[in-house]
């Protein structure tokens, strides 16, 4: 989900043909080297989807992939349809999350898997007072200079420090109706992958 450009899907295709592979060269069999999986990219943005499918066409991957315009708090997928969600980058920027973490629950099967991967909350003082001042003070330059385009990247820090932290996140989930719900932080916080099964 609002995957695309393709970057996430293309690593998940990636390990389904190295498994797929590996599992035939166990059996000593030439056949069924073929994924036994479908893939979903869904992003809001058309244009975005379009640079996923051209990178997908380079890459090899796109006879894998299914390309979906569609919105992450509507979906137009029936219920239990998929075994994964993965969302990276892209949940801050909805507008009513809760939306999506119910969308999310609906669409997976009995066992799926949610994950996200995600800004959030550096909680070591030391650590955030630095990275504040990166945020606030290096991004939105660097954004101007490289891209002309100041507002653009003081809008990323902005939507970062106003996403839930990893407790809330995980509370929010936990609602839409997900179980075994964990967070796993990385770089002190920076990010974090939130993971929850539909049980």
């Amino acid at each position: 989900m609002a995957g695309g450009t393709g970057d996430i899907a293309f690593r998940i295709v990636k390990r389904l043909r190295d498994d797929a592979k590996s599992n035939a060269l166990k059996r000593n069999s030439v056949e069924n080297k073929e994924l036994n999986s479908r893939v979903v990219v869904c992003d809001i943005n058309s244009n975005m989807l379009m640079v996923g499918q051209e990178r997908a066409k380079s890459l090899g991957f796109l006879d894998d992939i299914q390309f979906v315009c569609a919105d992450a708090e509507k979906l137009s997928f029936e219920d239990e349809s998929f075994d994964a969600y993965v969302i990276a980058f892209g949940i801050r920027n909805v507008v009513h999350i809760e939306k999506v973490l119910e969308e999310a629950h609906r669409v997976l099967k009995v066992g799926g898997r949610f994950m996200c991967l995600e800004f959030s909350q550096v909680h070591n003082p030391l650590a955030s007072w630095f990275y504040d001042q990166y945020s606030f003070q290096v991004i939105p330059a660097m954004g101007h200079i490289l891209a002309q385009d100041w507002k653009a990247y003081a809008y990323l820090v902005q939507s970062i420090r106003k996403f839930p932290n990893q407790d809330d996140f995980k509370r929010m989930i936990e609602d839409a109706g997900f179980s075994l719900v964990h967070c796993t932080n990385l770089l002190l916080g920076i990010t974090a992958i939130h993971s929850g099964f539909k049980l």
